[in-house]
């Protein structure tokens, strides 16, 4: 089936056995529509198909038997769409891996790799030119959605006809993507609120009160927008769905491990200590460094960013992170 013929999707992969990957299996394979994920882990794989449950990831939630999963990515093959769910930094090796074919890639895993600054989509143009790539990304978590709750979300993609059919495939009654074009600015705002979120978890573990956890979300929006529009992102998307919209999401609610992991940071803990024998990930701890190295390449002001990759890497305490936050020049709201 080539691209151009493609007018639905039927069947479905997900790339990533966390608990994103398989509250985003489950949501399509709840009508019980067959569903296929591939998961690193032997013992996700072994629960998944033999007690519908992802007892690791995605502990409580109860899957559908048509949602089957797998350890070898050739079982992906044939397949009309993937959904990407692996973590930035694993995720060119896996890319490499995947069965050859014209099936389009959904990328749902947040970050910047180190190194090369790129986002997912931009590995995906160099490892899989062949394939149609988007973008899903907005304020979701992954228990709430495996439990079929309402959810808006962002689709994006530089090509209308494979937005369109995919949002149709996607769409649940109470899953609504929200298509858009801008496909940068999706993955700007993903990557950035999840540092955003830690920074929030650092002020609350900390201690210092609702006014400045606002003014956090407030500031760091702003550092997003100057990061984003500086690298071709469209304001409106920036304050959609999948900046916005997930930046309040993530910034106040301890669900979210990237706010918990600001919480343990502002609590005295170690990111090493609080990241140890994890086998969820933190993505705004990946991003965080990787963000703030190329905001510095391109002379982007970010010091909220900045600061928490500071904390991350154990290089300040929280008390001089503060400090030299507060301590900056005076200057007008819209710089």
């Amino acid at each position: 089936m080539t691209r151009e013929s493609m007018t639905s999707y039927r069947k479905f992969g997900v790339v990533g056995g966390g608990a994103w990957g398989t509250a985003l299996a489950q949501l399509l394979a709840a009508d019980g529509a067959p569903v296929r994920l591939w998961a690193r882990e032997k013992d996700v794989v072994a629960a998944i198909n033999a007690e519908h449950r992802n007892p690791v990831f995605l502990p409580g939630a109860e899957l559908s038997p048509s949602l089957t999963a797998t350890s070898d990515l050739a079982d992906l093959a044939g397949l009309d769409a993937l959904l990407v769910v692996v973590p930035v930094p694993f995720l060119r090796a896996v890319l490499v891996d995947l069965p050859d074919g014209n099936a389009p890639l959904i990328f749902c895993s947040k970050g910047m790799e180190a190194g090369s600054f790129a986002f997912p989509i931009d590995i995906a143009r160099e490892l899989c030119p062949g394939r149609s790539h988007a973008v899903l990304s907005g304020p979701t978590f992954a228990h709430e959605v495996a439990a079929g709750l309402p959810t808006a979300i962002t689709l994006a993609t530089a090509e209308p006809a494979v937005a369109s059919a995919l949002a149709q495939a996607l769409a649940r009654p109470h899953f609504r993507p929200y298509v858009s074009n801008d496909v940068i600015g999706a993955e700007i705002g993903g990557a950035i609120k999840n540092i955003l979120a830690i920074a929030c978890g650092i002020v609350e573990g900390a201690g210092l009160g609702l006014n400045a956890r606002a003014a956090l979300i407030s500031r760091g929006f702003a550092e997003m927008t100057r990061f984003g529009l500086a690298r071709g992102a469209q304001a409106e998307t920036l304050a959609g769905l999948a900046g916005l919209g997930d930046l309040v999401l993530t910034c106040t609610s301890s669900n979210s491990r990237n706010f918990a992991l600001g919480l343990g940071l502002g609590r005295g803990e170690t990111a090493e200590t609080l990241t140890a024998d994890r086998r969820t990930v933190a993505e705004g701890a990946f991003s965080a460094p990787v963000v703030a190295a190329a905001a510095r390449a391109d002379d982007i002001d970010m010091p909220i960013t900045d600061a928490v990759a500071r904390l991350v890497a154990g290089e300040i305490r929280v008390s001089d992170a503060i400090q030299a936050l507060l301590s900056r020049p005076l200057r007008p709201e819209g710089r």
